[in-house]
């Protein structure tokens, strides 16, 4: 029947044979392109199921101090990873592999049962290559390694508030490694590797992109200044049973910071027992009422007006001034019924400054403190800077502008106040802060004219050069010049001041004659009776100031005259 059938149809029989043959065809076709014209097709798939990009760590970059000394390297490290499910065939393995690790083998086989069905997991983070190596040698199936890079920090707890550190992967999480991590992370690479469907390493095949490294940062602290003023402020805070203690250091000419100092402070390579408070940079995130250390820029507001020079008298009676119902005393009772503006600085006297304040005005005042960068961002961008406040009201009372001509109702950071005290002495011109060292010369901007910055160096040398003033802030050779103060602290939720409970200030520069070096001490609490700043900060003051001048090769400017040394060594030879 079929066969008369297609004797009765041909043309049926022949089109069945025509569509077989084009389909064998077709499939002839196929194989023969993918297999020889376009083979990269079944390639691209088979390598897609075996060929495997594996990351290349990056060098982060190196951070150092001003002269080169490194202050955060990345040394080499070895990473332990392992395969959960591999890891089950070789239970008999584990407790010589926790050995190894030094880990419990209690612990170390609950969490292998924990993540048994997992292809990846940790083991341990950051090991030294021999001690990496040594686990590898055990050749446990399942466990695997990876080249990773660890931050070390060669001044530890000296410089740690100002350099920071990264986290478990190399990120930056604190200062300067976070404020510039963009800068200093490096760009991983990319290794070509061929793993089986279990992903074992068959093959390294090639290094498909480089790991590009870190670019290196070189910061404005000098190490040397850094460490003399660690270990003074430590020394300080020791001897006065205080609470916490900041110390900042400016170049006065460049802007540059040169040391910035925090107790308690942190090492940075071991943070095991790292409690929050000693992470805090307090130089730049505590604020603080200024007390007396602030008069000498209201003096320069003052001055600034024309209307008051310094010799100037004022009335300041019995070192008492009522304003309704408020109350401003003197600490000092024997300065006498007048000052001229040198003798309130000297004195510290808070009717004096305040009455100089009711001419000048509030508006005056604001706009002086505003100039010199109180209530303003640094530009420093470092991560979690306060900026303190700065009140500016529509009407000036009396008692606000008192009170903020002598430190309080404001609150700055020590590194405002450094500032401050820096463009004083560059003869009232503002020079922007850097944490980076700065190789060209900066550009300034004038906030108090010349004459009055040169006319308040002089009267703050007479501050500590009087022996009714700052005399343990002096240096032996150096004319210095500056301001102690003391100021209570404010209850933290309440209204008021803690009882009992002050910050002890000292703010200024030297040498007096040609200044180069700004230095603000903050000591908080002081727990041992005395509490002035002229008492406690202002020898911390002296001994850093001493030291810097010295290591940074600064000429004495307050040496005995060669016919005074004879005459001292004639009356000795008498003797």
């Amino acid at each position: 029947m079929i066969g008369l059938e297609g004797a009765l149809y041909p043309w049926r029989f022949r089109l069945v044979l025509a569509l077989l043959a084009l389909m064998v065809g077709a499939i002839a076709w196929r194989m023969l392109d993918l297999q020889v014209l376009d083979h990269d097709f079944l390639k691209a798939h088979g390598d897609a199921r075996s060929v495997r990009h594996i990351p290349i760590p990056a060098h982060r970059g190196l951070i150092t101090d001003r002269n080169g000394e490194p202050l955060a390297v990345s040394t080499p490290v070895t990473t332990l990873w392992a395969n959960g499910k591999e890891l089950q065939a070789a239970r008999e393995q584990w407790p010589t592999l926790a050995a190894a690790l030094g880990q419990d083998p209690a612990n170390f086989a609950a969490r292998l049962e924990q993540n048994k069905e997992r292809e990846f997991m940790y083991l341990v983070r950051g090991l030294t290559p021999e001690k990496g190596q040594s686990v590898l040698d055990l050749k446990v199936p399942g466990v695997y390694a990876i080249e990773e890079f660890r931050r070390f920090y060669p001044a530890g707890e000296v410089a740690a508030h100002v350099v920071g550190f990264t986290d478990i992967d190399d990120r930056g999480r604190e200062g300067m490694e976070l404020a510039y991590e963009d800068w200093l992370a490096g760009v991983p690479g990319k290794r070509q590797v061929l793993k089986d469907r279990r992903g074992k390493l068959i093959k390294d095949v090639q290094v498909a992109q480089n790991a590009k490294a870190g670019k290196a940062l070189a910061l404005s602290i000098d190490l040397r200044l850094q460490y003399l003023a660690h270990r003074e402020l430590r020394n300080a805070l020791l001897e006065h049973d205080a609470k916490a203690g900041s110390l900042v250091m400016v170049d006065v000419k460049t802007g540059e910071v040169l040391a910035m100092v925090n107790h308690p402070t942190y090492n940075p390579n071991n943070r095991r027992n790292l409690t929050p408070a000693a992470m805090r940079n307090r130089a730049m995130i505590d604020v603080f009422e200024p007390g007396s250390t602030i008069k000498p820029l209201s003096m320069a507001a003052a001055l600034e007006t024309g209307r008051w020079k310094p010799s100037d008298i004022v009335q300041v009676g019995n070192g008492t001034l009522q304003i309704g119902r408020y109350s401003i005393r003197d600490v000092s009772r024997t300065q006498g019924q007048a000052l001229d503006l040198t003798g309130i600085l000297i004195n510290s006297s808070n009717v004096g400054m305040s009455k100089v304040a009711f001419d000048v005005g509030g508006a005056q005042l604001f706009e002086v403190f505003t100039k010199l960068g109180f209530g303003r961002d640094t530009g420093l961008g470092f991560p979690g800077e306060r900026v303190g406040n700065l009140p500016n009201h529509r009407q000036w009372r009396q008692a606000e502008t008192a009170t903020l001509s002598y430190g309080y109702g404001l609150s700055v950071t020590a590194v405002q106040l450094a500032h401050a005290y820096a463009a004083l002495g560059n003869g009232g011109a503002m020079t922007p802060l850097s944490m980076i060292r700065v190789d060209s010369k900066p550009g300034t901007m004038q906030v108090v004219s010349a004459n009055v910055a040169k006319t308040l160096q002089g009267m703050l040398q007479e501050v500590t050069e009087s022996p009714r003033g700052a005399v343990r802030a002096r240096v032996p050779g150096y004319h210095v010049a500056g301001k102690s103060g003391t100021a209570r602290k404010t209850s933290v939720g309440t209204k008021g001041y803690q009882a009992n409970s002050y910050r002890s200030l000292f703010a200024g520069f030297a040498p007096a004659q040609d200044p180069r070096i700004a230095l603000v001490v903050v000591i908080d609490e002081p727990g041992k009776g005395a509490y002035y700043g002229g008492l406690i900060s202002a020898p911390v003051f002296s001994r850093v100031m001493a030291g810097s001048l010295r290591l940074m090769n600064i000429a004495p400017d307050n040496l005995p005259l060669p016919e005074q040394k004879l005459a001292a060594a004639g009356q000795g030879g008498r003797n």
